[in-house]
């Protein structure tokens, strides 16, 4: 249904889902009243994200490998590729190729720092909320209900505030269901060349992704805790894959006899280079510690 829309009214949808996310997150932020100081050191890495986790809770290099991948997503890398062929481009000017690439570019990064905005939102009104009672809040949906006893809940009425916050986390989830459902249709048309009917597409692709959660959901459905682990490792795993999206993609854009002139800066393709590197040693350090 949302593919007969065309890309441009999809776009159009994701963006209004984002900035709803995005001013709710702010106002709430705003209302916590945090420590600038605090925030500003929060974004420095420090040794701690290696120390040894608790029994029980779940390590700081979990939580911070789970934003990266709830951040990058590996899928939006094919989705954005793909969303750059829909524009129309006269390819036999290359004038009109070149603003293309910029406005494409462009597109990437506000949409990207867009959603790195929104996750230190989330952390900073977390940690503003929640700081030295977390002890208390050991399912992800008890936050609904602590919302109501935080410290802002007098600044406006606590249902309101907990509406606010679910609203906000419902426009989350169907943004990531709509990029979700567009990269699964676009890889298996393009990498798997499989022309199938849309309405088996959809079928194959939300099957596979929703049966596991349901399968635990039916196991699990009445331990909060294991529900919310899962939501974090599903994170986790999406950093996991992320190297073997990165590293091709560097690759390919960094070959002059494939972009042309549109190749990678040298200085870029060492930045990616390093950054996926990088990335691919926390991994391995997580899952080490995992096993």
């Amino acid at each position: 249904l949302i593919m007969k829309l065309g890309f441009k009214k999809i776009e159009a949808i994701v963006s209004t889902l984002i900035l709803t996310i995005l001013i709710i997150f702010v106002y709430l932020v705003a209302l916590s009243e945090p420590s600038i100081t605090g925030i500003l050191k929060g974004y420095l890495p420090t040794a701690t994200l290696f120390e040894p986790h608790a029994p029980g809770h779940t390590s700081q290099l979990t939580l911070a490998l789970g934003i990266v991948g709830a951040t990058v997503m590996p899928h939006n890398l094919y989705l954005h590729s793909s969303i750059s062929q829909t524009r129309k481009v006269d390819h036999t000017d290359g004038k009109d190729v070149t603003k293309a690439v910029r406005f494409m570019t462009w597109d990437s990064n506000i949409q990207l720092s867009l959603a790195f905005v929104v996750n230190s939102l989330l952390l900073i009104l977390g940690a503003a909320l929640f700081y030295g009672h977390a002890s208390d809040i050991s399912a992800f949906s008890q936050m609904y209900d602590a919302l109501q006893d935080s410290k802002i809940a007098g600044a406006i009425a606590s249902s309101t505030l907990s509406t606010l916050f679910a609203l906000a986390l419902l426009a989350s989830g169907q943004n990531s269901t709509i990029t979700g459902t567009l990269t699964g249709q676009i890889v298996m048309e393009g990498f798997l060349h499989m022309r199938l009917p849309q309405w088996v597409i959809r079928l194959f692709t939300r099957l596979f992704a929703l049966l596991p959660v349901i399968i635990v959901a039916i196991l699990y459905g009445d331990q909060e805790k294991i529900l919310d682990q899962l939501l974090v490792y599903s994170q986790v795993f999406l950093s996991l894959t992320l190297p073997f999206s990165i590293f091709p993609l560097i690759y390919y854009t960094s070959k002059k006899s494939l972009m042309g002139k549109h190749v990678n800066a040298k200085w870029n393709t060492l930045l990616g280079y390093a950054i996926a590197i990088i990335l691919t040693i926390l991994n391995l350090k997580l899952i080490f510690d995992t096993f």
